[in-house]
């Protein structure tokens, strides 16, 4: 057997390893479960104990001799194949790591969301795709109001009406619905109106509306508070306005109106040479929205309001043309860096 061993010892030292093929068959011959060392440990097994003595000694240096040349010619081969790629040319200028930012819309979004919960207002959401109950009818809007025309508005079934969304104050219905007061929210979301798109229109935008619900609130608190809401976001020195209004869904309704930050007040295609940019529309809720949702209006008084965010980001960032928000124009989005 002493023999034997000498004799694949041989074998091991003078077989060739120069690719991995010849790796997997220098493995298979010799130190696989099938190969030839494995095989003299179970004919050792049958060996005498002079012998296994004798032999047992070569046969353990044979395959520590087998494994570590195995070892040594996988790490030489996976080394040579590692110098014989390409080098980097580190004379190569440095591929800048762009730095992407958040769209103009939703650097407003988050600063309104930010000025009205230091007032004590949470936030709600609710379903884009709405029916007629939440969108019109309970919002006091009467059966041949124009906004539930094919003109204004994008129905995706009839009878029962089943439509985009108009204006979040679905999400005012929903809330009323399910939660009693006091109620102190703002609902930001997309709305849907089929109207003519230009500088200062588009077929869907974005809103926010709020709503507060609770015993004695006047419109006083309105007043104050969006008057709070215009100062927090365009500065202390702006020219505030209001103007008597209507709106199914409320009573008193009043419109409002800022000095118009592009033109500085001298006239301009947004403002429609006026000075004036109106940012936001509201009133007292009227009794019947109440009743609708289950309120009762001897009880409980509330306000509400909504602006679009587009609007409002246009007079912030003196933005001309409402279009370029969402034509995806890397030179005018990568503008806007940072929340204000």
């Amino acid at each position: 057997m002493e023999q034997k061993i000498k004799s694949i010892e041989e074998e091991v030292k003078s077989f060739s390893i120069v690719s991995n093929e010849a790796l997997e068959n220098f493995r298979l011959k010799f130190i696989s479960k099938k190969g030839l060392i494995p095989g003299l440990f179970d004919e050792l097994k049958q060996a005498s104990a002079e012998e296994k003595k004798a032999a047992g000694k070569l046969l353990n240096e044979l395959k520590q001799l087998a494994e570590g040349k195995f070892k040594t010619s996988k790490e030489d081969l996976e080394n040579n194949l590692q110098d014989s790629k390409e080098e980097i040319d580190l004379s190569l200028p440095v591929i800048p790591n762009k730095t992407g930012n958040q769209h103009p819309l939703s650097l407003t979004r988050y600063r309104i969301i930010e000025v009205f919960e230091k007032l004590g207002f949470n936030l709600a959401d609710g379903p884009e795709i709405e029916d007629d109950w939440h969108n019109f009818t309970a919002l006091n809007f009467p059966p041949n109001h124009p906004a539930r025309e094919m003109q204004d508005t994008f129905f995706i079934e009839k009878n029962p009406d089943i439509l985009l969304r108009t204006h979040t104050s679905n999400v005012q219905i929903r809330l009323m619905k399910q939660q009693k007061p006091p109620i102190r929210s703002i609902m930001p979301g997309r709305v849907y109106r089929n109207e003519a798109i230009s500088a200062r229109a588009h077929c869907f935008f974005h809103q926010v509306e709020g709503l507060y619900v609770d015993k004695n609130v006047g419109f006083a608190d309105l007043k104050q508070t969006l008057y709070h809401f215009a100062q927090e976001m365009y500065g202390k020195n702006i020219k505030i306005r209001y103007r008597p209004s209507f709106f199914p869904f409320t009573e008193p309704s009043a419109e409002i109106d800022i000095s118009c930050l592009i033109c500085k007040g001298k006239g301009c295609n947004i403002c429609k040479h006026s000075g004036w940019v109106e940012i936001a529309g509201s009133g007292m809720v009227h009794p019947n929205v109440l009743r609708q949702c289950g309120i009762d209006p001897e009880e409980y008084t509330g306000f509400a309001f909504g602006m679009g965010i587009e609007r409002v980001t246009q007079l912030l960032y003196q933005v001309n043309d409402l279009r370029l928000y969402s034509e995806n124009d890397i030179r005018f989005l990568k503008q806007f860096k940072k929340v204000i």
